[in-house]
């Protein structure tokens, strides 16, 4: 790989994974309110109520993994844990498109015009949802959960950097031990069980970022932690033409990252612009699950 190109992608690896650091575009900072019928609005939150199976436990109990990792030490940091799943395992011209909605203040938008376009050209996608942006969008997601286009997947309780030690990215504060890592991943996955009658597969961080003791934690309880190969919005942050030149460079096996609770920044329009491309070339657009058995 010439070395410009490594350069370019190095940048785009070290640009902010935050997604929820910037407000959303709602005047009172929540969510957005604009969209058709199943979109979030502005009114009193609806229930959540189980859809098809009761609240069932983690695969192992939290005080099994506080004792088996109370004293291992940690030895990488950053978005290359050993057992993270950075591309697909095939060099066909198929691409992963992956969505983080990251939840909390200033990051529980719903970017419903990213959604419709995917929806139009019948792009699939896998979306990882954070749980505070699942309780501020309590109809988008009902409806995203019944569609075949998308898998759901774990963005995490409270969007924090997987860490045993409590280490940082981009200004936002990891978890500080086994059981933090355990209750990160846990709650989440304890409601999406709920919510959708079966357990997520897949589990991204917030930001990203994990230790080596945190992915062996999320394997533990029985899902792949994804990272990616693609930086596609720069945390939301990228502007569309920013968002094209990034998309539309991903290679066959690539796994691109982007968020969809950020309507006002360039993610939709520059992912609109990156798929024509993509599909003229010979691409498609696969789940994570098409691919990952």
């Amino acid at each position: 790989m010439p070395s410009s190109r490594r350069a370019v992608l190095a940048a785009m690896a070290a640009s902010a994974l935050a997604g929820c650091a910037r407000p959303a575009s709602s005047a009172s900072g929540g969510p957005s309110t604009s969209g058709p019928a199943g979109a979030a609005t502005g009114s009193a939150t609806p229930s959540l109520a189980p859809q098809t199976a009761p609240a069932t436990a983690p695969a192992v109990p939290r005080a099994q993994v506080v004792a088996r990792y109370r004293h291992r030490k940690p030895r990488t940091w950053g978005f290359r844990a050993p057992g993270v799943v950075r591309a697909l395992p095939t060099t066909r011209r198929v691409i992963a498109l992956t969505f983080d909605a990251c939840g909390g203040p200033g990051g529980s938008g719903y970017d419903q015009s990213l959604i419709d376009f995917l929806r139009r050209r019948e792009v699939p996608a896998t979306l990882f949802l954070n749980s505070r942006w699942i309780d501020a969008n309590p109809a988008a997601f009902r409806r995203l959960a019944r569609e075949p286009l998308f898998e759901i997947a774990n963005h995490g309780t409270r969007h924090r950097p997987l860490s045993v030690t409590g280490r940082s990215a981009y200004g936002i504060a990891g978890t500080r031990s086994a059981g933090e890592v355990y209750d990160e991943v846990a709650g989440n996955q304890t409601k999406l069980t709920r919510l959708l009658g079966a357990p997520p597969r897949f589990f991204r961080s917030g930001t990203a970022y994990c230790d080596d003791i945190s992915a062996r934690i999320v394997t533990d309880l029985r899902e792949r932690f994804v990272g990616f190969s693609v930086n596609g919005d720069g945390g939301a942050t990228f502007t569309p033409e920013q968002v094209r030149r990034a998309v539309t460079a991903a290679r066959g096996g690539s796994i691109v990252i982007c968020h969809m609770n950020h309507p006002q920044g360039g993610t939709a329009r520059g992912i609109a612009a990156a798929v024509p491309h993509l599909l003229a070339s010979g691409h498609r657009f696969v789940r994570l699950s098409d691919e990952l058995h």
